[in-house]
């Protein structure tokens, strides 16, 4: 009686869906949020930022998930302080007022547990539009170094800097602003 109660709950168990995604928690010295545009027709200029958290959750298997990214929009980093400072202050990101940049997603698109693209909410400058982020690299692993369990992704998408509010010299300076992302991520 006692190995057919055992057999009929080992059978339930295994026949059970494991619900659950991995969770993951973004590695600020590996994330780098950054952007390209086009100054004036002359070039294309870049800035990153330097201080980013946030969350992950990934099914690969089950092609589900969802992010938050949470980026200090101080952090800002271009390598001349004088345009930093211009680009925190009320002609642009204004960090003052609104000191975070933040997607979220709870729809992560996978193609043989490939993770492709991520449709999420971006809030910018007090300002929150759909972007589609679309991953042109995605790799799960164990990092040799630290012997922890680890994804990393490229991503990428443009938007129009004057949707989110921060048009200040457009048209000469671009409207469209390219976004990359790249990050790791440390499974919990």
């Amino acid at each position: 009686m006692k190995q057919g109660i055992l057999c009929l709950a080992l059978s339930v168990l295994a026949s059970t869906p494991v619900l659950a995604a991995d969770s993951y928690t973004i590695d600020s010295k590996h994330t780098f949020p950054s952007f390209e545009i086009n100054h004036l027709g002359f070039s294309m200029q870049r800035g990153r930022f330097n201080q980013t958290s946030g969350t992950i959750q990934l099914d690969p298997e089950a092609g589900t998930g969802s992010m938050q990214i949470i980026v200090d929009a101080a952090s800002i980093d271009t390598g001349l302080e004088e345009l930093e400072a211009h680009l925190r202050g009320a002609d642009f990101f204004d960090t003052a007022r609104y000191p975070k940049i933040v997607f979220s997603s709870n729809t992560l698109h996978f193609k043989e547990q490939q993770l492709v693209a991520v449709e999420g909410q971006l809030t910018l400058h007090g300002v929150t539009k759909p972007v589609t982020l679309t991953v042109d690299y995605f790799y799960c692993g164990i990092n040799l170094r630290s012997l922890k369990n680890v994804c990393g992704a490229n991503a990428l998408a443009t938007i129009k800097r004057s949707d989110f509010a921060v048009d200040k010299y457009a048209p000469l300076l671009a409207d469209d602003v390219k976004i990359i992302i790249q990050v790791e991520a440390i499974k919990d």
